[in-house]
């Protein structure tokens, strides 16, 4: 690829700079997948040039995780290293910013036991609670990006060869990244804007419900009397601003959690845990699911939705317009990061408490109060199409379309 270097310092340098806005003396601790060393080290030397202290990097390796699911015994999955989260814990305390590449094979786990899978993530949702609220709170800088592996480039581009598909998906990242412009970080700036006016006018609406409507959805999402729109980046409690998620292009907000009634149909494929789960839907009554179904997945759709008692309810709803980078590339990217920035999106279990006025400083019963759900998990399915229309409504009664046929309307 023509200037593949040069391209891939400037993504490194879009992560550093403006994904995590690394600060002088922090640290930075990105988590990688082996066969992502050569970016990881990008990323370090890039955060010492413009100031980090230390960098401390979590390599993991993926046919390790497999020989793992498949030979240890089943005890093993249901235990997590406290170490590990005390670790993390620290470097949270401590103000340390987080990258994480995300770039796992999506079928990585396909013969191994959906129980072995949602035994350990529930383990360790346990274990990294407290970190977690580290970032579900924006209390520290953090960032997820991705970069192509063999197998991921294969899933996405099977009629390529391998060398042919991991160049392909390099081209598409760089695009919807805008790393292909002629300076990223002003076109994010630009993007930010855009994305930051969309909010601003429907956290002016201040609507009460959302109607979601398409071919195979028809559903109803009230939304908490204070709730708050996010979009593009946010401020950390150091009032550092950060980019969570690069790509984005949604913007988002928490459901009231007994407020979503009706029946919604997944429109792209979710890579949940190494296993697909595809042509799925749930139906809600009182924000619960009371029924779900799907074509492939369904066991690991089942132990998804039984992790506890609030991933029967949805955390997080999400607006993308269909025509954006991501969906106008036609690519199924088998990779949440992506897919859900092309395609409107909802979130089963925990919401965000800064998506609550004052939820950053609220405890569970007060978020809880507030009409905020609480869950070990978080996961993002997609239901956006071109067909999809949402309205919204107001406390007195005004209706305002949202979006039309998949797209915004202002």
């Amino acid at each position: 690829m023509k200037n593949f270097s040069k391209l891939l310092e400037k993504y490194a340098e879009l992560t550093i700079k403006i994904g995590v806005n690394i600060q002088n003396n922090q640290t930075l601790v990105i988590n990688s997948p082996i066969e992502c060393a050569d970016f990881t080290r990008l990323l370090a030397k890039c955060a010492y040039n413009v100031g980090a202290k230390n960098v401390h990097v979590e390599w993991y390796d993926e046919q390790l995780l497999l020989i793992k699911y498949l030979n240890a015994p089943d005890e093993t999955f249901k235990e997590f290293p406290k170490w590990k989260a005390d670790q993390y814990e620290q470097l949270a305390k401590e103000g340390a910013a987080f990258v994480s590449i995300a770039a796992s094979n999506p079928e990585l786990l396909k013969d191994v036991d959906p129980k072995k899978i949602a035994d350990s993530r529930k383990a360790s949702s346990i274990a990294l609670k407290i970190f977690r609220e580290y970032t579900m709170n924006s209390t520290v800088a953090w960032s997820v990006v991705s970069i192509p592996t063999k197998d991921w480039a294969k899933k996405v581009f099977s009629n390529l060869e391998e060398e042919a598909a991991v160049e392909e998906l390099w081209k598409n990242i760089f695009n919807v990244v805008r790393i292909d412009t002629d300076d990223p970080i002003e076109a994010w700036n630009n993007h930010l804007k855009n994305l930051n006016e969309k909010v601003e006018f429907l956290n002016n609406k201040k609507f009460n419900k959302l109607h979601f409507v398409s071919k195979d959805t028809d559903l109803t999402i009230e939304l908490p009397e204070k709730h708050l729109w996010a979009g593009g980046g946010e401020y950390n409690a150091e009032k550092t601003y950060f980019v969570a998620n690069m790509p984005t292009e949604e913007v988002f907000t928490l459901p009231l959690k007994h407020g979503v009634n009706g029946k919604v149909k997944s429109t792209k494929p979710l890579n949940f845990g190494g296993n697909l789960i595809d042509n799925f839907s749930l139906t809600f009554k009182n924000g619960k699911i009371v029924d779900f179904d799907a074509e492939k997945g369904y066991e690991t759709l089942k132990k998804l939705i039984e992790t506890d008692e609030g991933s029967h309810y949805l955390g997080e709803v999400a607006l993308v317009p269909h025509n954006s980078p991501i969906s106008n590339s036609n690519i199924i990217f088998y990779n949440t990061l992506f897919d859900e920035n092309a395609s409107c999106h909802l979130a089963i279990g925990m919401a965000y408490p800064t998506c609550i006025e004052g939820g950053s400083d609220m405890n569970e019963k007060e978020l809880e109060k507030a009409g905020a759900n609480n869950s070990l998990t978080h996961v993002d399915f997609m239901i956006g199409s071109p067909e999809l229309n949402v309205t919204g409504e107001t406390k007195a009664g005004e209706k305002i379309q949202i979006f039309e046929n998949g797209n915004w309307t202002f």
